[in-house]
């Protein structure tokens, strides 16, 4: 079936603002004259405020407010935008008196001008009771050093959280005797892998702009993925109704997940509540890598047995992840180590997943996209890659025998079966584009440095099952021109794009007769937000609903207007057609008609969620050059073939492709967070913390596998976070059969390769 609209490379929507420089941002909406707000940060890991004082800072001229933990509600919340009740702990308040990491917040300052409140900042005096800090993840558990002693911090789901063990979440599940089934195993690998606290490092950092309206309500402007959360999230922080709070979410600048945290929201939102002027917050880069929300830093322990097949019997994961000073994110990214990765072997007779998440007093981790699966993958890719070095196999081979096909029940995957999978024919395509039978495992170039390849698989999932939730609202408009209303957030992703191009599709119109409204918290409907790969495959199903209902109302209008049976009409996307006399009324008459003397709105709105997350996946292949002499490597080629069931158009599925594989490629190679020795984070700048440039990361070639997936519109899944899980995995086993270097710590660095190889 050949579509108008669907699987074409429709350019964006908004491509022309965008390329002209005209696309209008949080700042760009802020007035000119409102209030410029800071925050005073930690000097400390861990410290109790004894006394502050503000009374210099208030003499500056132009300074409207200092604000500190005495004029804030005592009332715990967290910064994470997810669904209700959060599965986060509530452990933050807007200022605190104790601070939990070198950034923290300890006061506001708001004020007419940078200089004023730069100058304000350093006239605030502070005395601490310095605490000791804890700052070793592998410590945390069961430490006599609490970060979250307080008695009102809670936890509104069951997600093993106890504040009094430093732990912010723990499970463990299992299916058959995995301990039995390694330990009968011809084969076994067991190793311990670690990922570092990665950046999201989106061009836009953080900011937002408040204002108080003539009805009394806070209006927030704010980049972010997450604009109904961030309401209920400003409600529970200010202690105030949700009707009170309206949020608008402009063109944002990138996320990554970044954003689908509250991390500079409430510090504006604050200053408008109590003084009624408005007010706004621009992060600066250092704020950003010091103050904000990165990936969570994992060790994640595997065993993993094959019988001397090579079939993969049993899959054993311990994670323990470090989620910082606060819990935002930490009791959901770490399901996603396990539940992620294990389910690509298919044959596993036996798993086990278990996991804690502590608490430390460095900076708190949140959202980067991939969400933990990233770093679960790293370990479990690389434990197979280990296993087939250890039986002298090809990896592509074992992961031949062992992958999961489509028709099968994934293990530790919720009883879900894989309804669209083409993992086979990815992984076919991917060895064919790398030429892997000629390569593998290296080949000396003779000039000191030798080539080697690698190979890794992934999976994502395609919304959260059971929990995501899309509406979307579609009006006719005068002329018979199209309203969409989303509540799903385009951060650059091309979601107001491809939404377009479905609902043309069904609507069968031109995709000019589509204006896409983005979102505003009074008037969209209700969607959870851009997360967990799920715009496509949730908000596009509804867009298919409301597409079918607004159908049917168009044609009973029609039917009307044309004086005959609705079952007498056919609607073919521009006009109502009487089948028995082929009398017909166009859309665009339809459209005005009913803007007179009319009883019925042309107006469909229906929402989607669905029970299961079917996942796209993913074959990587990289190719590294090593240097011997130096231990300095450089990737030559990366070949990736993702399986996303119909893509809704390729080239922003591609771009959308080659952009995660350049930040999985930094997080590989380049990426690295630095503290010393007291909790203070020297990588506060791109000078320090590394992030590569599109010459960086060598040769990047996309193509993609379709699958069908019955359960999503037209057959599509996500593509958004499985482009980033396979570069760590497949450079690290690269640069292994390049110069039998192990690395199991990221980033894989020069130094690392140059010192393995004296041992």
């Amino acid at each position: 079936m050949s579509h108008s609209y669907v699987n074409k490379a429709i350019p964006k929507v908004d491509y022309k603002a965008l390329v002209t420089g005209k696309a209008v941002y949080t700042d760009d909406l802020a007035a000119k004259d409102c209030l410029f707000v800071k925050v005073l940060r930690s000097p400390h890991a861990h410290a109790l405020i004894q006394e502050i004082d503000t009374t210099r800072a208030q003499m500056v001229p132009g300074i409207e407010c200092v604000l500190t933990y005495k004029d804030c509600p005592d009332k715990r919340f967290t910064m994470a935008g997810q669904t209700y009740p959060e599965p986060s702990p509530y452990d933050r308040l807007i200022l605190d008196q104790r601070v939990r990491f070198v950034g923290d917040a300890v006061a506001i300052v708001a004020g007419y001008g940078k200089e004023a409140v730069n100058k304000a900042l350093k006239m605030i005096k502070v005395k601490y009771e310095v605490l000791e800090p804890i700052l070793d993840f592998r410590k945390a558990k069961d430490n006599p050093i609490l970060v979250h002693p307080e008695d009102n911090w809670k936890s509104l789901c069951p997600v093993g959280a106890d504040n009094k063990r430093n732990l912010c979440a723990h499970d463990t599940c299992s299916e058959g005797d995995v301990d039995e089934v390694i330990n009968n195993c011809e084969y076994v690998v067991d190793q311990v892998y670690h990922t570092k606290a990665n950046q999201q490092s989106m061009m836009e950092t953080f900011r937002t702009y408040t204002y108080m309206d003539a009805y009394g309500r806070l209006n927030v402007i704010s980049s972010t993925q997450v604009p109904f959360h961030v309401r209920r999230i400003l409600a529970n922080a200010l202690d105030i109704s949700k009707a009170k709070i309206r949020v608008i979410k402009p063109r944002i600048g990138g996320g990554f997940g970044a954003k689908q945290t509250v991390v500079s929201e409430v510090y504006p939102a604050l200053v408008t509540w109590k003084t009624g002027k408005a007010a706004k917050m621009i992060y600066t880069r250092e704020e950003s890598l010091i103050a904000s929300s990165p990936r969570h830093e994992m060790e994640v322990h595997v065993r993993i047995g094959a019988d001397k097949d090579g079939i993969i019997q049993g899959i054993d994961m311990y994670t323990l992840s470090n989620t910082g000073a606060f819990g935002e994110h930490g009791p959901t990214t770490v399901g996603l180590s396990g539940h992620k990765s294990i389910p690509l072997y298919g044959n596993a007779k036996a798993f086990r997943f278990t996991y804690d998440v502590v608490y430390t007093n460095v900076m708190s981790a949140g959202a980067y996209r991939g969400y933990g699966a990233t770093q679960g993958l790293f370990a479990l890719e690389s434990a197979v890659n280990e296993l087939a070095e250890k039986m002298q196999m090809d990896p592509v081979k074992l992961r031949e025998k062992n992958m999961v096909r489509e028709g099968q029940v994934m293990p530790a995957y919720y009883g879900e079966t894989a309804n669209s999978c083409a993992l086979d024919r990815c992984m076919a395509r991917a060895k064919e584009m790398m030429d892997w039978d000629n390569k593998y495992p290296c080949r000396d170039m003779g000039n000191g440095k030798v080539r080697g390849v690698g190979v890794a698989m992934a999976m994502q999932g395609s919304g959260i099952s059971s929990v995501d939730t899309a509406a979307v609202a579609i009006k006719v408009n005068d002329d018979g021109v199209y309203s969409l209303m989303i509540g799903a957030t385009d951060m650059g992703t091309g979601c107001d794009t491809i939404l377009a191009q479905m609902a043309a599709e069904c609507l069968d119109c031109s995709i000019d007769d589509i204006i896409v409204h983005g979102v505003d918290t009074d008037s969209s409907p209700y969607d959870t937000g851009s997360y967990a790969s799920s715009t496509t495959y949730v908000t596009g199903m509804a867009v298919v609903r409301t597409c079918e209902v607004l159908r049917d109302k168009i044609a009973l209008k029609g039917a009307e207007y044309l004086g005959c049976s609705v079952d007498d009409v056919d609607f073919d996307g521009e006009k109502v057609v009487n089948i028995q006399t082929g009398e017909s009324i166009s859309r665009k008459e339809i459209g005005n008609r009913v803007m007179c003397a009319n009883q019925d709105t042309l107006f469909a709105s229906e929402a989607f969620t669905s029970p299961v997350s079917p996942p796209p996946y993913m074959v990587g292949m990289a190719e590294v050059e090593v240097d011997k002499e130096t231990g300095e490597l450089e990737l030559i080629d990366y070949v990736a073939v993702v399986d996303c069931g119909t893509v809704v158009n390729p080239n922003l599925a591609r771009i959308q492709t080659e952009g995660g594989l350049a930040q999985g490629i930094g997080m590989a190679m380049y990426e690295d967070v630095v503290y010393n020795a007291k909790g203070k984070n020297y990588s506060n700048s791109f000078m320090q913390y590394k992030i590569p440039s599109r010459l960086d990361v060598g040769t990047i070639r996309v193509e993609f596998e379709s699958s069908y997936e019955p359960t999503g519109p037209f057959g599509a899944k996500s593509i958004g976070e499985i482009v980033i899980n396979t570069p760590s995995p497949a450079i690290a086993s690269a640069v292994n059969h390049a110069v039998g270097v192990k690395v199991r710590e990221l980033p894989i660095t020069a130094e690392k390769v140059f010192f393995g190889m004296q041992k």
